[in-house]
């Protein structure tokens, strides 16, 4: 039996004003939704429906046949933007690098533009994808009101209200905020790693983990600062004697 959607309270956020200002650079770029048969308007589409997901898209990223579907009108935006969701690009690189509530966020600035509506969102939305998977959560936002009445089935989704009228400066980048993965899954990564001879590995001075094996051969943290020190040390009394041996020289000619 599933469990019903935790009710979440909206908090506030520039996704809820209305945009007043005047467009300029920061203003998210609307491409006329009309494919038809103009090539370049597709296209256009195309990569920022990339951009939005994918923040950059590399060549062996790209899916030639949901592009030539959209471009012959045979899916819809949404649908577009729902298999690059579901592709396995997006589930190697971002699904599998974050855990559910990191993943919560993540979408949620994809798909709907905006910020997690605070800790109730979250929570509601992580035991959706524990049911239902990444499926069931996409579809959920894909097919909510909200997604609706702001992008509908021909309009990529993009950050909305970004820049506010009387602010003198917007809301971060969705990509700037919400990076593909953090200290969560390096920690994972260096779990999952083979283990070689050496003693414990910090990586980033905040955690302790068995030494991987291909740093079995790498000098211990110790031994680097230690030669650091020495090299700088070196270096400051071969500046000084090199100084000292100028100063002796310019002083013998003058006199």
């Amino acid at each position: 039996m599933s469990l019903p959607l935790l009710a979440t309270a909206r908090v506030s956020q520039n996704a809820r004003v209305k945009p007043f200002a005047i467009g300029n650079d920061d203003t998210p770029r609307q491409v006329p939704q009309t494919i038809g048969r103009n090539a370049t308007n597709a296209n256009e589409l195309i990569e920022q429906a990339y951009r939005q997901i994918y923040f950059h898209a590399f060549k062996v990223d790209r899916d030639a046949v949901l592009e030539s579907q959209l471009r012959s009108r045979q899916i819809t935006v949404r649908d577009f933007v729902r298999s690059l969701l579901l592709s396995s690009k997006f589930r190697d690189d971002f699904y599998r690098c974050n855990s559910n509530y990191r993943m919560v966020d993540q979408i949620i600035g994809r798909v709907l533009g905006r910020s997690v509506h605070g800790n109730q969102e979250r929570i509601s939305l992580s035991i959706l994808i524990a049911q239902h998977g990444l499926i069931g959560l996409i579809d959920h936002l894909l097919n909510s009101d909200e997604y609706l009445d702001n992008f509908g089935y021909d309009t990529v989704p993009y950050q909305r209200s970004r820049v506010l009228a009387g602010q003198a400066q917007g809301t971060l980048p969705f990509n700037q905020q919400a990076p593909r993965y953090d200290r969560y899954w390096r920690e994972a990564v260096a779990r999952r790693a083979p283990v070689g001879h050496g003693t414990a590995w910090s990586p980033n001075g905040g955690f302790s983990l068995p030494r991987p094996a291909w740093l079995a051969d790498a000098p211990s943290p110790l031994a680097r600062k230690l030669w650091q020190g020495l090299v700088t040390t070196g270096g400051f009394v071969l500046t000084g004697f090199v100084l000292y041996t100028a100063a002796t020289m310019l002083s013998t000619a003058g006199s």
